[in-house]
């Protein structure tokens, strides 16, 4: 198949992804632009004219986005002072209760932890969040193209020069449809990019540049999440519930989340670490298992699920942040590993990411750091001294090691957390950074001593009324892809799954995939008599595959433009 002639695109500066950290950042660069030129005419220099778009996989803004979410308002405050108010906040946090929880009992702690305290803090939706921001940025002279997935940076002798975006119209058998149109060249003077947990762009340029040069890698969880619909009064809007304990016990990093929302609206979800040891571990079957604790169980009573999502969440700390900078490119939010794991939050940080981003931007504009092309390595190199310098650091700083401390166990990871407390983020023993592996290179070999002592626990009974199947979960999500289309999950050497990952793993991608894609069938045409069946169209975006795969053959690529989940009020 040739290649076809392709529609080139000039812009200033690009943002890829409309999150919390983009939508931030091409606010930000806005209005720093617009003070800029306002004054242009007292000596402040030349004006700036400079073309600034946002790039946006889903339908519309927030279609792709989930969080939590109980957000830390700081961030808001100081990009919309007049009327941060105003955003779509469920509740201010008015309650709380942090529960350590055996198979039957929930035992509240005396005291909220301080990590956990989140009075100030308020109870939102970030689909609702995202919707609320997208006009104003569009307001400030930002172009927001939604059905855009980036699939490609533009890659020139270490350069960043742009990126280009998903063909259209391409058959699952891969050749050309009828309407098939060639995804366009954007190149730009700079590439930011937002495209959350394991994105893309950012894999790309990391197999390029080696992005984790001489820090952790990166490590994540996996979030499940339902929004069930309450009889009136029973939540408070504003509640906050976290547990720990059963059903992931001391050895599985992760715990549950309860937020009461506005209209008698509850989030429940269960947060999994991924660098579990048991290929037989379920995370979806937990969660199930999670909603049948008597404590939660009694508040679902009588309520209907309305809307299900997942998503990874990177929680490797200060150390698993891949290099955020280089000629024509800034990193920031999720992509960047701007989140808190110890107080659960991301959103404020991934959000100043984007602002620190801009004012890196702007810097070189107005200094005419730009006129030749993609900024410099040397320019953009700004972009961390700023992150050294603010907020993000003195609050990632004294979390450095707090996932990690968990590779010992639940005892261990709460002893260190506690110590770092008191300590800035040492703990006991460590003199400053605790060494990590990739989540899954920690799964056991089954056909090894140990994997052979291994177990998958009794599933969880689906009765459709408090537990559900991943099916079900999976139209609760409003997830729609177009069916005739290549998959977009690739799995580069299929034959592993059924030559040896049947025998080393139990093929565990049906059991970490919240959403049915992974399927081992049997099928008498096919060579040794199994196959995998990829069932994309369920997928939900999570990227967990792309993550906890064992041997790292599955890669998460942007399907045709709109697909997916469908979180805008999640």
């Amino acid at each position: 198949m040739t290649e076809p002639e392709r529609e080139t695109l000039d812009l200033d500066v690009v943002f890829v992804g409309a999150g919390p950290a983009s939508l931030a950042g091409a606010y930000h660069l806005a209005k720093l632009i617009e003070r800029h030129n306002a004054s242009s005419g007292e000596g402040a220099g030349e004006p700036i004219e400079a073309s600034i778009a946002v790039l946006e996989k889903g339908k519309e803004i927030g279609s792709h986005a989930i969080s939590g979410a109980v957000v830390d308002p700081s961030v808001f405050q100081e990009l919309f002072p007049d009327d941060w108010q105003d955003a779509p906040w469920e509740a201010e946090v008015s309650e709380e209760e942090v529960l350590f929880l055996t198979e039957k009992r929930a035992f509240a702690l005396p005291v909220i932890p301080p990590p956990l305290a989140n009075h100030g803090n308020y109870v939102a939706s970030l689909g609702k969040l995202l919707k609320w921001m997208a006009p104003k940025v569009e307001a400030a002279g930002v172009d927001v193209f939604c059905e855009f997935p980036a699939a490609r940076v533009l890659l020139e002798d270490g350069r960043v020069a742009g990126v280009r975006t998903g063909d259209r119209g391409i058959g699952h058998d891969g050749e050309r449809k009828a309407n098939y149109e060639p995804g366009i060249d954007i190149r730009t003077k700079v590439v930011v990019l937002g495209e959350g947990p394991r994105g893309t762009l950012v894999k790309q340029l990391d197999r390029a540049l080696d992005l984790h040069r001489g820090g952790n890698p990166q490590v994540y969880s996996i979030g499940i999440k339902e929004v069930w619909e309450l009889p009136a009064g029973r939540v408070k809007p504003g509640t906050v519930i976290h547990t720990m304990g059963w059903p992931l016990g001391s050895d599985i990093f992760g715990g549950g989340f309860l937020y009461g929302m506005d209209g008698n609206l509850l989030i429940v979800g269960l947060v999994v670490g991924l660098d579990y040891e048991n290929p037989y571990l379920d995370p979806h079957d937990e969660f199930n298992r999670f909603k049948t604790h008597p404590r939660i169980e009694k508040l679902l009573e009588g309520g209907r699920m309305a809307f299900y999502g997942a998503k990874a969440i990177p929680e490797g700390g200060w150390f698993s942040r891949p290099r955020g900078w280089g000629k024509g490119f800034l990193i920031v939010g999720d992509s960047g590993g701007y989140l808190n794991s110890q107080r659960l939050k991301g959103i404020h940080l991934g959000m100043r990411s984007g602002m620190l981003a801009a004012e890196t931007i702007f810097e070189a504009l107005r200094d005419g750091a730009a006129e030749e092309g993609p900024i410099s390595a040397e320019r953009l190199s700004a972009f961390e001294r700023k992150v050294e310098a603010s907020p993000i650091k003195r609050e990632l700083w004294k979390v450095r090691n707090f996932h990690q401390a968990f590779d010992k166990g639940l005892a261990g990871g709460l002893l260190q957390g506690a110590l770092g407390q008191v300590t800035g983020g040492r703990g006991w023993g460590i003199r400053n950074r605790l060494p990590a592996e990739p989540g899954h290179q920690r799964m056991v070999r089954l056909d090894s001593e140990r994997g052979k002592r291994l177990s998958p626990r009794p599933p969880v009974e689906h009765d459709g009324g408090l537990t559900f199947d991943r099916l079900a979960d999976v139209y609760h999500s409003g997830t729609a892809h177009e069916e005739d289309q290549p998959a977009h999950l690739i799995v580069r050497e299929p034959d592993i799954c059924v030559d040896r990952c049947t025998v080393e793993y139990a093929n565990p991608c049906q059991r970490f995939c919240p959403a049915a894609v992974y399927e081992m069938v049997d099928d008498p045409k096919a060579e040794k008599g199994r196959r995998l069946q990829i069932n994309f169209s369920n997928c939900v975006h999570c990227k967990t595959c792309d993550v906890m795969d064992p041997y790292q053959i599955i890669d998460w690529v942007p399907p045709e433009g709109g697909g997916g989940p469908n979180y805008s009020r999640m």
